[in-house]
């Protein structure tokens, strides 16, 4: 408890899947999810979230969430995110660990949702500590960690913050040869709206793609966007998301 894991059926030419559904519809406080994934051989795989995760205001204790991929050589794992909404006063300790060997593949994204837009709340209050290391063959290729706490509305409103952002994204992809399509993510990001700011990077052989903007809608449908077409580029599966995330 919370979690339950269910295995939709995947649709033609589709690799399987499977989902999680956190079954109290939110975490608080003092919650604490360990999720695994594996992917061994050559097999090939999607995991993601049956809907947006809701972080509620906390009285005092952190919510934690473990994440553990690994890849072996040969395979290819999705880790696609919906939203992780931070509700004001929550407070969030995400890790996520990924550790891929060579000859497998790891495309893995996380998205995060500052308050309740539809409501006008902003977060002024809490804790949000989402942390990323990535490892190839047993070697750390990447550490990454955000961190906002105390004034948090001023971090996010100052220039040299979030300049005023509330969704911010993260994609990654690990693979032998994932410096080489960094044109491809870019040409891929070439038509994000005004209202999104995008970028891609290479870090240690490392593909790094962020996304930022003051309105989760946009961001979401160009997060969406390029998911498909990138996993369709590196891999030649369909360029489409599980009808679950849509």
């Amino acid at each position: 408890d919370p979690v339950r894991v269910l295995f939709p059926t995947p649709p033609r030419d589709e690799i399987q899947s499977a989902t999680f559904v956190t079954t109290s519809g939110g975490l608080v406080g003092g919650d604490v999810l360990e999720l695994t994934a594996q992917v061994v051989g050559d097999a090939a795989a999607l995991f993601y979230p049956q809907a947006a995760e809701k972080i509620y205001r906390s009285t005092g204790a952190d919510c934690h969430i473990d994440v553990t991929l690994t890849v072996g050589p040969g395979g290819w794992l999705e880790w696609l995110p919906q939203e992780t909404i931070v509700f004001d006063g929550a407070r969030l300790i995400r890790r996520t660990t990924a550790d891929v060997e060579s000859g497998g593949r790891l495309l893995a994204g996380e998205m995060v949702v500052l308050g309740r837009a539809a409501m006008g709340e902003t977060v002024q209050r809490g804790v949000i500590r989402d942390a990323w290391a990535v490892r190839r063959d047993r070697r750390l290729v990447w550490a990454d960690a955000l961190c906002l706490e105390g004034a948090i509305a001023e971090t996010v409103a100052h220039p040299a913050g979030l300049d005023g952002a509330t969704a911010l994204a993260t994609v990654v992809y690990s693979a032998d040869d994932a410096a080489s399509h960094l044109a491809t993510a870019r040409d891929l990001l070439a038509g994000a709206p005004d209202p999104v700011r995008v970028g891609a990077s290479v870090v240690n052989d490392l593909l790094v793609i962020r996304f930022l903007a003051k309105d989760a809608a946009p961001l979401r449908q160009i997060f969406g966007e390029f998911w498909a077409d990138f996993r369709h580029a590196m891999a030649g599966f369909p360029a489409a998301l599980p009808r679950l995330w849509q």
